[in-house]
């Protein structure tokens, strides 16, 4: 399986305007080789060098996105419109949908994970937190990619 982005590289710099310092919008996100036993996809984009990569004390959630359908190929940039099925979490921010990079000090890795489902997770979740989907998915991951962006405010 894997996921990228034709915005930024793996380990490259996420470039400003999908952070907090441009216009916070989604970056483009494409996804290929998805395993074909695969039910359904999530996507969880995180930081785990908050709020200081030199003392990390959390992992903030940027964005949580579940039963993503296994024929979808990815993302748009700035996407509005999820694909039919899709479910959205809550980010750290206590908000669906994507917050971008804000770094309060230092350059943060982002890492946005896409995981294989062999099941399409229930309607009943609602709006999970990462930790509630990451216990739902337990025992179901098929498969898992990372791409992973940096980011350092310029400010």
């Amino acid at each position: 399986m894997n996921i990228q982005s034709p915005a930024f590289q793996h380990q490259g710099e996420i470039p400003s305007q999908f952070t907090c310092e441009g216009t916070n919008l989604s970056p483009p996100i494409m996804w290929s080789q998805i395993p074909a036993a695969s039910k359904s996809l999530v996507l969880i984009v995180d930081d785990p060098d908050a709020p200081d990569p030199v003392a990390p004390k959390l992992t903030w959630v940027h964005w949580v996105l579940y039963n993503l359908p296994v024929e979808s190929t990815g993302l748009p940039e700035a996407v509005k419109d999820l694909p039919a099925g899709t479910g959205e979490g809550l980010n750290d921010w206590k908000k669906t949908g994507y917050g971008g990079p804000c770094p309060p000090i230092g350059r943060h890795r982002y890492f946005h994970k896409l995981y294989a489902l062999d099941v399409k997770l229930p309607d009943g979740l609602g709006t999970p937190t990462k930790v509630q989907l990451e216990q739902a998915m337990r025992g179901h991951i098929l498969a898992k990619a990372e791409l992973i962006g940096t980011y350092q405010k310029k400010q």
